[in-house]
């Protein structure tokens, strides 16, 4: 686009302004290229000219569209640069109050000087878990990047806040760490968050003070690392601090303070345990009173010090460190006020040793008086020869003085870092680290030294970090989006850098020159002008010679020399600290060790060392010489935090102070620009503008921009095609913009563009529409008008025209009178004027000719005179200049040819030219010398070959003529054979011609084949181009990922597969206990089965015949696989050697059938293991029927083993001849080596194919002979006794008591005694049917154990090999990946599209066969369904009443038949042992599955009838070991299924029903009101159980409390996408707001978006679930109420932090949406439960969206309207209110404030956000229930056959 096309009339630019830095200005009239100036309108409605230099054609900047300010990213703006960042900040800021802006990666937070309620716990939660720009920017959100970036990528972390002293640094990183705190609490008991948290005070007591700029300003940088362990969890942290001020203990500036401990300290100077401190009032001490006011408005300094001494205990600092502490700090305030005297004019000075400050100080440290009295005025000097002491001036004492000072305040402040790092250390190994760096900003005073030289040096250091940082991620978008990258050029300041830390720079020089023992500030300077005068970033000043310029990347700073020298050497006298090492306090003492020396009570201890790296280290008085300086120290210390931070992935937070004054809420513009520029905030927005800023994804550019498009292109489907073809159309310039794979990348200015064609074209179409209604109905007015016109001109014309005619009679004769009279007049006039003219004329025309004559003459003389006077002295010049010619061209001439003349003289002489000469002639005679050689070669090669040729012509002539004169002879002697001779040549000649028709029908169908070949070729070449086309295709997806996205992606498919390994591990858990309770029940079964027999003896466990019985009903594996192998013999057949032995399909078919070949073997191996077991077990008698049984089992065995034998036979001999075809096609085509490879290959496989088939052989036969075996054990088995004398079942596992067993013998021997038959037990054969139906669920039981033990085999085995095969292809792939890098990028995209090509190839044959295999199963499953259901309805049918009393404590087990119950009292008895079966079969294992077609809630009545047996047989002790073990049992469900919401909900229901009946049942008379009276004979006799009602009571709390967490965790992720984002509502797509810029950390997850349906869908299946279990009506409707509370409490959370939701569009798709929650509401008849009322808030925010916002009016509508709404969320949603077109206006401050007036009188609370955790008190109303105890039916499914119905 032309600058002509974009400043036209109407559009609004930027231009410079003095005071508010930029200022917006209209266009009145269009710019065309070439003009000078711009014709501007200011805001104030004056016209400005603005001057365009043409030269550099700088037009003013573009003002973006209103639509676009406000935006929450700065990088969203269409047009990016200065005046539009700053713009945008002050809006936001002013109008909307929000402090936080998105710049890119960076956060812009502004300094609100203001308590703001956005930092409460509910805002913290409501941020947790979100994507980085899905909500309103926060410091929370960097923090939370930070935290899930560590937990996804598991790398380090760090968040860098700087700005200027008072922007808020602190602060903000106070509120990062406390969201760390918050978000990753620790799982100990350690407490470790509130220690980090603690450590703020406290550093900021000794490290913060006030400034004019800050009344709590940092005055030292620090680096806190808050480690995690591998759960994410806080474990301990670690600091580090840069460059303390030390010059503020002793000077402080005008309204200053020191630091705040000083402060503290005096102001508890009253109490008690502080009164040998000596401490007074602040004023009283000159350290603490330089600055003028000691105090800060709102600031108690009492209260601090509590805080500050609290904290110190929280961390584990002792009593008597603290009281340490607090001395040494009031020494160097009594330090401060010695009083000096000077002595012998100055030359000398004495501290007077009555001085009691002298005294306190000296006591207070435990030091000598009269030595540190003596050495604070004295100095050692030591000489080679000698050492003597010599007294100091008075100005160098204070000096020492001060340096001492500031040297004790120094190591105490690194004494308490490192005791802060104690008590923050973790013995627990730390997994991960976030680092907070909270550091001071770019800093330019009017006096700059020392201190501020390194701040802006660390400023420079981070400034390239961050620089380099947003370029790189610039650079990964683009090459994710497939976007071509081009170099962006962004400012580099290495230069300046190398100016300080590079060799011989600043730092260097300054060293250098502390090492010269009179060094001098002015020398230092002076070296720095010698050396570093021609560098581009510094400077000498014009008017000084004590200063020097450096040019830092944000301004350019002066720096005074003076005391650089001094600060930078840190010199305190050895003598002073030698006296503070000898002082009485140990603490005292070692504050002044040297450096890396350890006291022995901390080695003794063995306490860990924390390595503290302080800008400001111990001082070494040993080597003093050798010290490093600060300035060193300084730069290694920041070179260690730049490899800190290269090392892990920072994030950027960058503070802005809005104005100097620290007034709330006020903008200045000059100071917020000089921020920007700074804080590099305006270099990012430069680099983002230098490339592509503006990114939409295609279905919103589609969307927003589909007004633009026809309607051809809306009828294509491709919404991509698309927006390429209106792009195209509208934009012509390619460069501005590109297509990426999911986004379309503008440059800047486009979408402005963009904007300006969509409201041009809905400014069109209104206009269209206004004309049309206009026009109507100003034609509709017209015609009534009309009517009544030509009414009224119809009279009103007569009556004029009359009058008409009159007057223009009148006018006709004065006209004429007018005439004849002006003509006279005029006549007379004219002749008079005439007269005079003439005469007048005739004078002037005669001057006027005679002057022109004189004038000609003049000049014709003139010319004359010219003419031979430049005739004549061009002549001369000519002459002149040809002379002049003429001479220099012979010197030249002459001169050229001498030079010439003697170098050829020269060359003729020397020996190399006739070299020259001679190399030619050599060169040409050696070549003709080698041709003539040549030719005489060949001329005798020529010769010789004719002479051959001579002598063979010779010979064969002689030859033929010797031939000729025989055949003569012949042809003389044998003229009869002639005939013959011409019979033989017909024969040939036939012969000839049949050869040659031969040859025409071979030659056609070789040209036929030819064809077919070619037609192939050309076919193969199309493939070929395809092929090569997917390659390209593949070539540029594989260029366009990068290493670290590839390693990403196999670390978390890793994590995801240790994910699933450890589910299956928890699955294989439950398994095992499922399988050991069923084996319980089956051990149980077959004891009854055993003592109900009629014969004695014990029956056998049938396992065998039940295990072939399932493995008959299952199709054979081997069939199917077989048939895998015939599909492939037969398509090697078909398709021939060449194309199968190049076909990967089969090689790793074959290789798959291997694996499942070992598969097969494994279940054998199994099988026959299990067999043994049997068959050692199987040591009894068996009888006719089980021998019968014995014969099936073993025609059964055989019959297997064949069938496998025979299968294996085949399956050997396909492979035999598979084998056989692939050779034999091999050797027919064994041209090419890379067949021969091939089928090498597949012959190797197939060998151990047959290996392992040969293996599986044996195994086979093994197995045959071990039936074979038990056969035989079980036919010598049958002559046995048929009594056993072991002393357990060999049916079950379970072991038996030796007694038991003989008395169980001893019965059943009696009983045999009496008769043989059944009918002596039961007369109608009831007993044997009985026995015979559980045999049959024996067996069916065992089946199922079974079946469930080789699944689960199965299964793990698979998932090991999976696991393993996962692992190997991992390494694979990394292997692959390292040989691939080091090829070229040819080959790396060769061997890419082999890999692709191969493991698609692989996942496709495994999806096929996992398709067969699922088909296979489910055609078993379906046989198996049929043969139980067949089985159970058998069973069923022949089930009937089994009478079986449990055995008496007698000797003698006696069997009886229990009769049907006449009348059932509702109670069910259960003996004290079988307590524990009937709390797992009822409780622990029971599903609710199993009574899901039963009476709700059984387990509760079976619970309360076994109570009722209690209580009528009057045992307590049965009573309340059954209601503890229940209670227990439902505590232990809960707790296994915590996150089941079914079994939840079950076991409420099944508690509150328990809880009612102990109620109904109780005799309360309260609770029997609606019982019956049968219902009332049933009541409790005996106990009261109101006790364990309340238990129970509690219990069903907690129940509905997991239950309320369970459905809260499963609908809260849905709720934001649901209610919020879901377009239920088709076409208000096109009118949401702009959309935001998404970050990179959110690329990796997927699509988590839910509809509204959805939702309704989930809460279906709540109410559904509960009302089929029984829950309460009224419990349902308390966790309805609960949720849709909850439902209400996160939308409008996530609304009041979202600005993109906050439009009219979202307002009436939030309103849609809340009515289908209220119509499902009312669907489900829970109106009346409250739910709805809980809405009220979202509903008012919606219609508070949708209501207009200009008037009074409009603001008293939303105050009556919004009475559920505090005044805070009002507010706020009027300030994030964003209008979704042009045509609608912003909420203008104005109304806000009026909103805000209006609602003054509310008594809201403060806090903005819901508690969304909240949770109602729940009730449990008494809901007595109809069903009588006696009319309940025990299903057989629950196994409950022990209780005994009484």
């Amino acid at each position: 686009m032309s600058a002509a096309e974009l400043y036209t009339k109407y559009t609004r630019v930027w231009i410079p302004d003095p005071d508010e830095v930029w200022r917006s200005a209209e266009i009145i009239k269009d710019y065309k290229e070439g003009d000078k100036s711009l014709q501007l309108k200011l805001e104030d409605e004056t016209l400005y000219e603005y001057p365009i230099n043409l030269q550099g054609n700088e037009l003013p900047f573009l003002r973006n569209p209103d639509i676009l300010v406000g935006q929450n990213d700065l990088t969203a703006l269409s047009y990016l640069h200065e005046p539009a960042v700053l713009h945008n900040l002050k809006v936001r800021f002013l109008e909307s109050n929000h402090i936080y802006t998105y710049c890119g990666i960076v956060l812009v937070a502004i300094n609100p000087y203001e308590q703001l309620p956005i930092y409460e716990q509910d805002v913290i939660y409501a941020y947790s878990g979100q994507n980085m720009g899905d909500m309103d920017p926060h410091i929370f959100a960097v923090a939370e990047e930070a935290y899930k970036q560590m937990a996804r990528d598991e790398k380090n972390q760090s968040i860098i806040v700087s700005g200027e002293s008072g922007a808020g640094k602190t602060v903000s990183a106070k509120y990062a760490m406390r969201f760390f705190a918050t978000v990753g609490g620790s799982a100990s008991e350690t407490n470790i968050e509130a220690k980090v948290l603690a450590s703020s005070p406290i550093m900021e007591a000794i490290g913060n003070a006030k400034t004019t700029r800050n009344d709590n300003s940092s005055r030292f940088g620090k680096y806190i690392q808050i480690g995690f362990d591998k759960e994410y969890h806080i474990i301990g942290a670690n600091m580090r601090t840069y460059l303390l001020e030390k010059s503020r203990v002793v000077f402080q500036a005008e309204d200053e303070r020191n630091y705040h401990i000083f402060y503290q300290l005096c102001a508890s100077s009253s109490l008690p345990e502080f009164k040998e401190l000596g401490l007074t009032c602040a004023e009283d001490f000159f350290y603490t009173s330089q600055g003028g006011d000691t105090s800060i408005d709102g600031v108690d300094d009492a209260d601090d010090f509590e805080k500050t001494r609290h904290a110190f205990t929280l961390l584990g600092v002792k009593e008597s460190h603290q009281m340490t502490i607090f001395r040494i700090i009031a020494a160097i305030l009594h330090l401060g006020n010695l009083e000096i005297q000077g002595e012998r004019d100055g030359e000398a000075c004495s501290v007077s040793g009555e001085d009691e400050h002298l005294s306190s100080f000296c006591s207070l440290l435990g030091v000598e008086q009269s030595q540190m009295q003596h050495w604070l005025c004295h100095r050692k000097l030591v000489t080679t020869a000698e050492t003597y002491v010599k007294s100091m001036t008075l100005h160098q004492v204070v000096n020492a003085r001060n340096a001492l000072a500031k040297h004790i305040y120094a190591q105490l402040f690194s004494w308490i870092v490192q005791h802060v790092n104690k008590a923050l250390h973790s013995t627990v190994g730390q997994h991960s680290f976030i680092g907070v760096l909270d550091i001071y900003g770019f800093e330019t005073f009017e006096v700059n030294s020392f201190e501020q030289f390194c701040i802006n040096y660390a400023n420079e250091k981070l400034q390239q970090q961050f620089n380099s940082h947003v370029f790189k991620l610039e650079q990964e978008e683009y090459m994710k989006e497939g976007i071509p990258w081009t170099l962006i050029d962004f400012y580099d300041n290495q230069p300046c850098i190398d100016l300080i830390e590079a060799k011989l720079g600043i730092l260097d020089l300054l060293d250098e020159e502390c090492k010269v023992p009179k060094g001098t500030d002015q020398n230092w300077v002076q070296k720095l002008y010698d050396r570093h005068a021609a560098s581009q970033h510094f400077q000498k000043p014009r008017m000084s010679n004590t200063s020097f310029i450096v040019l830092h990347f944000a301004d350019k700073v002066e720096y005074q020399s003076e005391g650089f020298l001094e600060k930078n050497r840190d010199t305190v006298y050895e003598e002073q600290i030698n006296i503070l090492k000898a002082s009485k306090y140990q603490m005292v003492a070692d504050l002044f060790q040297e450096e890396g020396a350890v006291p022995a009570a901390a080695l003794r201890k063995g306490t860990p060392r924390i390595k503290v790296r302080s800008a400001s280290p111990a001082f070494k008085a040993a080597n003093k010489e050798h010290r490093k300086t600060v300035g060193h120290q300084f730069r290694n210390s920041l070179q260690l935090l730049m490899e800190t931070l290269n090392a892990t992935t920072p994030h950027y937070v960058r503070c802005i102070k809005p104005n100097d004054e620290k007034l709330p809420f006020k903008f200045d513009p000059k100071r917020a620009v000089q921020q920007l520029r700074a804080c590099g905030v305006l270099e990012t927005i430069r680099i983002s503008a230098a490339g592509f800023p503006s990114r939409w994804s295609y279905p919103d550019f589609f969307d927003r921009y589909r007004v633009l498009m026809n309607k051809r292109d809306l009828s294509k489907n491709d919404k991509k095609q698309i927006c390429q073809t209106l792009l195209e159309d509208l934009i012509k310039d390619p460069d501005k913009f590109q297509f990426g794979r999911t986004k379309i990348f503008f440059r800047a200015g486009q979408v402005a563009y963009l904007e300006k064609l969509r409201a041009d074209k809905f400014r069109a179409a209104t206009i269209m529409i206004q004309k049309t209604v206009r026009g109507w109905l100003q034609r509709a007015k017209y015609q009534r008008l009309r009517r009544a016109t030509l009414a009224l001109q119809r009279y009103a014309r007569g009556h004029l025209a009359r009058r008409l005619y009159e007057n223009l009679r009148r006018t006709r004769a004065a006209i004429i009178l007018q005439k004849q009279y002006r003509m006279v007049r005029m006549r007379r006039a004219f002749l008079r004027v005439r007269n005079a003219t003439i005469t007048i004329q005739a004078f002037a025309r005669g001057m006027f000719v005679r002057r022109i004559y004189r004038q000609m003459l003049m000049e014709h003389k003139a010319t004359i005179l010219q003419k031979f006077a430049r005739g004549w002295l061009a002549r001369v010049r000519l002459r002149r200049a040809r002379a002049a010619a003429v001479v220099l061209q012979c010197h030249w001439r002459r001169l050229q040819a001498r030079r010439q003349l003697k170098a050829l003289r020269i060359e003729a002489r020397s020996a190399q030219h006739l070299k020259k000469l001679n190399i030619g002639m050599e060169n040409k005679v050696v070549q003709l010398q080698r041709k003539v050689d040549e030719q005489n070669k060949e001329n005798k090669l020529l010769n010789e070959q004719l002479s051959m040729l001579t002598s063979a012509h010779s010979s064969e002539v002689e030859k033929l003529k010797k031939e000729l004169q025989e055949y003569q002879q012949s042809q003389r002697g044998e003229g009869n054979q002639l005939l013959s001779l011409q019979e033989e040549m017909e024969r040939l000649r036939m012969e000839l011609e049949r050869a040659h028709g031969e040859r025409e029908v071979m030659e056609d169908s070789h040209g036929k084949e030819r064809d077919l070949l070619r037609k192939r070729i050309s076919d193969l070449e199309e493939e070929n181009t395809l092929l090569k086309q997917e390659k390209e295709e593949l070539n540029s997806r594989i260029l366009c990922q990068s290493e670290d996205e590839f390693a990403r992606n196999t670390v978390e498919e890793n994590i995801q597969l240790k994910k699933e390994l450890e589910e299956d591990r928890s699955r294989y858990q439950n398994l095992i206990k499922e399988y050991a309770s069923l084996e319980q029940r089956y051990d149980r079964l077959m004891d009854e089965i055993t003592i109900i027999k009629q014969t004695p003896g014990h029956r056998r466990n049938p396992s065998n015949q039940s295990s072939l019985e399932s493995d008959s009903n299952n199709p054979s594996i081997c069939t199917s696989e077989i048939g895998d192998t015939e599909d492939v013999i037969q398509q090697v057949e078909e398709i021939g050697m060449e194309k199968a032995a190049m076909d990967m399909t089969l090689f790793l078919k074959l290789q798959k059938r291997v694996r499942e070949l070992e598969l097969e073997r494994k279940k054998l191996q199994t099988q026959l293991e299990k067999k043994e077991q049997e068959s050692k077990k199987s040591q009894v008698v068996e009888t006719k029927t089980e021998a019968t049984s014995e014969h099936e089992d073993f025609a059964y065995n055989s019959l297997k083993r064949q069938e496998l034998e025979s299968e294996n036979k085949k399956l050997k001999n396909e492979l035999n001849e598979l084998r056989k075809a692939i050779a034999d096609h091999a050797t027919q085509n064994n041209s090419s080596n890379n067949v021969q490879d091939s089928y090498n290959l597949l012959l190797n496989q197939l060998k151990s194919a047959n290996e392992e088939l040969e293996v599986r052989k044996e195994e086979v036969l093994i197995l045959r002979s071990q039936i074979m075996k038990a056969a035989q054990q079980k036919e010598t088995g049958k002559n046995m006794e048929r009594i056993s004398s072991s002393a357990g079942w060999p049916s079950s596992d379970r072991p038996i008591d030796q007694e038991d067993a003989i008395e169980a013998y001893q019965g059943v021997c009696e009983t045999n005694r009496k008769t043989e038959d059944w009918g002596y037990l039961n007369e109608d054969g009831e007993l044997g049917l009985a026995y015979q139906g559980l045999k049959q669920v024996a067996r069916l039981l065992e089946e199922q154990l079974q079946n469930q033990r080789r699944e689960h085999e199965e299964e793990m085995e698979a998932l090991k090999n999976q696991v393993d095969s996962m692992q190997e292809e991992l390494e694979k792939q990394q292997q692959a990946l390292l040989q691939t890098l080091q090829l070229s990028p040819e080959v790396q995209v060769e061997l890419g599209l082999q890999q692709e090509i191969t493991r698609l190839t692989n996942e496709n044959l495994d999806l096929k066969e996992l398709l067969e295999k699922l088909e296979n199963n489910e055609k078993k499953l379906k046989k198996q369904l049929k043969i139980y259901m067949k089985k159970v309805q058998d069973f069923e049918a022949s089930q009937t009443v089994v009478p079986v009393e449990r055995r008496s404590h007698k000797r003698n087990m006696q069997v009886a038949v229990q009769r049907k119950e006449k009348d059932f009292q509702g109670m069910l008895e259960y003996y004290k042992e079988d307590e524990p079966l009937l709390i797992r079969n009822l409780i622990t294992d029971l599903k609710p599955q199993a009574v899901s077609a039963t009476v709700p809630c059984l387990p509760a009545y079976i619970l309360f009838m076994c109570i009722r047996h209690a209580d009528y047989i009057n045992d307590d002790q049965k009573v309340h070991s059954l209601l503890t073990s229940t209670i227990n049992g439902i505590k232990k469900v809960l707790k296994k299924h915590h996150d089941d919401f079914e079994m939840t909900s079950f076991w409420l229901a099944n508690t509150c029903r328990l809880l009612h009946c102990l109620k109904q049942y109780s005799g309360e008379e309260a609770f029997m009101t609606q019982n019956t009276a049968k219902q009332n004979e049933h009541c409790l006799k005996n106990f009261d159980l109101t006790e364990y009602r309340q238990v129970l009571g509690h219990l069903s709390i907690q129940n509905y409390q997991q239950l309320i967490n369970i459905a809260e965790g499963i609908l809260q992720p849905m709720i934001v996408s649901a209610v919020l984002e879901n377009e239920s509502i088709q076409g208000l797509s096109s009118v949401k707001p702009m959309g935001y810029r998404k970050y990179s950390s959110n690329s990796g997850e997927g699509d988590n978006s839910y509809s509204l349906d959805e939702m309704i869908r989930q809460l279906n299946s709540f109410h559904s679930i509960m009302c089929d279990q029984g829950l309460d009506p009224e419990i349902i409707q308390q966790v309805f109420k609960q949720l849709f509370y909850m439902i209400n409490a996160v939308a409008l959370n996530n609304l009041l932090l979202r600005k993109d939701v906050c439009s009219w569009s979202t307002g009436m798709q939030l309103r849609f949406n809340i009515s289908q929650l209220e119509e499902w509401l009312r669907g489900k008849n829970l109106q009346q439960s409250g739910a709805a009322q809980t809405l009220e808030p979202l509903i008012q925010a919606a219609q508070l969206l949708q209501l207009k916002k200009k008037t009074s009016e409009d603001a008293e509508a939303i105050c009556s309207l919004c009475t559920s709404l505090t005044t805070q969320q009002i507010v706020k949603i009027l300030n994030l209110y964003t209008p979704v077109n042009e045509f609608e206006e912003r909420v203008t401050v104005a109304f806000i404030r009026n909103i805000q007036k209006q609602l003054q009188e509310r008594n809201d609370p403060p806090q903005l956000l819901l508690d969304f955790k909240h949770m109602f008190p729940v009730l449990f109303p008494f809901n007595p229930s109809a069903i009588t105890m006696d009319s309940i039916h025990l299903p057989a499914s629950l196994n409950l056959d022990f209780l005994n119905k009484v």
